[in-house]
């Protein structure tokens, strides 16, 4: 597998001269059971009309899980109400703070079985799973834990007080996370939730159900209900549910939102994007390539904050491109549990279907593209990472939300111009700014109409940091101070 002898030095890759061991991660130590219903103030209950969750990589099923319909939903936004009322909104804050504490550690605890868990059910790479999503969740909970006792000194001036029932609907692209994005702050604002999972995806919050009644919560605090859309409908459709936060699609987050108007109830929406991540001449271009890469192939492009446009200054073009073509052939796409794999099974076939047809019409329009040469696996939902070249602002890959591994390449001579089109696009979650000059990162970085910026990286969360978006992303934050307001009632 050696080079040629006219292979130029900045050919050779690290790593590209030898094929990695497989490096499975044991599932030995994870229980899954072979259906799971619903968890309704405190309990497991049985649920009715089952449906598979199936390992994406795998096409084969891992459990069954119950569908909730309307008058399950009520049994949980009952208890939930029970709850806030006779304990949890009238607890202090310091004895809330303990609860959520609790949870943080035990997440802690789980860490192993929950990243296992988070991978098989939905297809990202467990490198993913274990050193992202499950620190920060457990993150999330120990932050909104020291917040729980000091809302008064959050607000000053003002007097603060929980809302009341929330209703949350988590998308299947970070289960766990989003399930802690939600949870965390509306329990140490005092609220009580009915929170529903994604329906490819239920797996860890049934796990997180199990760690809220070790950690004795009070029962009803938190419900768990599993179903699809008829359920997240039931949920905000209910007439004793204050609050609805929901993290998905914007199509959906418009239904939502109509169905809302005119209601007492409060909303918080985060929805898609098509974020640009912008690089200047002056930028360090492998640092860039790196951010590149993680920006759009971290968790198979399943991010709603990924940088799907590539916004290149013409002077650097064909240099950036010759090393990212480099870089992308050397990614791994494989099984999700390989400790080696860099892009995992895309999440379901729905979801590979509309990938498939967005890279079609990008061909179509005639965007060349780029996919490295190495096999997929014959068996699970794959998808090969991908690069589009010589797209316009009027290709539908350069508008529409792809929500897969594939990236658009738009090239600027000015930064007026990067701006521009940047700002091009209904939607505004988040773009990248990549330049050597602090001035101009903050210039541009003022003038794009999204919600979070990165400078000189891509994809950095932390739980201090409030997200979310503007225009079609939505509306609302989560994380931070910020993520506390939707869940008060501030006066």
């Amino acid at each position: 597998m050696g080079k040629t002898a006219n292979t130029s030095v900045r050919d050779l890759l690290f790593g590209d001269l030898w094929d990695y061991a497989p490096a499975p991660e044991s599932r030995d130590h994870l229980t899954i059971h072979e259906r799971y219903g619903h968890f309704i103030d405190g309990k497991f209950v049985e649920g009715e009309d089952h449906f598979p969750s199936i390992n994406p990589a795998t096409e084969e099923q891992l459990f069954e899980v119950a569908s909730a319909d309307e008058a399950t939903v009520d049994l949980a936004v009952k208890a939930a109400r029970k709850a806030y009322d006779k304990v949890w909104g009238k607890m202090p804050g310091s004895e809330r703070a303990k609860y959520l504490y609790r949870i943080a550690r035990m997440i802690q605890e789980k860490a192993r079985a929950l990243a296992v868990a988070e991978s098989l059910d939905g297809g990202k790479p467990i490198k993913e799973s274990r050193d992202v999503d499950i620190p920060l969740a457990a993150a999330h909970f120990f932050y909104y834990a020291g917040w729980a006792d000091k809302l008064e000194y959050a607000l000053p001036g003002a007097s603060p007080s929980p809302i009341g029932v929330a209703g949350q609907i988590i998308p299947w692209n970070f289960p766990l996370l989003m399930a802690a994005w939600k949870i965390a702050p509306a329990l140490a604002a005092g609220n009580t939730i009915v929170i529903k999972p994604a329906e490819t995806t239920p797996l860890t919050a049934m796990m997180l159900a199990e760690i809220i009644q070790e950690a004795d919560l009070p029962p009803g605090v938190v419900n768990i209900v599993n179903g699809a859309g008829q359920t997240g409908a039931a949920i905000v459709n209910h007439p004793d549910i204050d609050k609805i936060a929901f993290t998905g699609s914007t199509d959906v987050g418009k239904i939502i939102q109509r169905a809302l108007a005119g209601s007492r109830k409060k909303l918080t929406l985060e929805l898609g994007g098509k974020g640009a991540n912008i690089i200047f001449d002056d930028a360090s271009l492998d640092q860039a390539v790196e951010g590149i890469i993680n920006g759009i192939f971290f968790n198979q492009g399943h991010v709603c904050c990924a940088g799907s446009r590539l916004l290149v200054q013409e002077n650097i073009a064909d240099e950036l491109m010759h090393k990212l073509r480099h870089r992308v052939s050397t990614l791994i796409v494989g099984d999700p549990l390989d400790k080696n794999t860099d892009v995992g099974a895309i999440n379901s076939r729905e979801q590979l279907l509309r990938i498939q047809e967005l890279v079609a019409a990008g061909k179509d329009e005639g965007a060349q593209i780029f996919q490295p040469s190495s096999p997929l696996p014959e068996k699970g939902f794959f998808f090969k990472p991908t690069v589009f070249t010589e797209v316009t602002p009027s290709h539908r890959i350069a508008r529409e939300e792809i929500f897969g591994p594939v990236l658009s390449v738009l090239t600027f001579r000015t930064p007026e111009e990067a701006i521009e089109k940047a700002n091009n696009t209904p939607y505004g979650l988040a773009c990248g700014v990549w330049t050597d000059k602090g001035s101009r990162l903050f210039r541009v970085a003022n003038a794009l109409k999204c919600g979070i910026v990165w400078g000189n990286t891509y994809n950095r969360f932390d739980p201090t940091s409030p997200f979310g978006g503007y225009k079609e992303s939505g509306f609302g934050r989560e994380g931070g101070l910020h993520g506390l307001l939707p869940y008060l009632e501030v006066r």
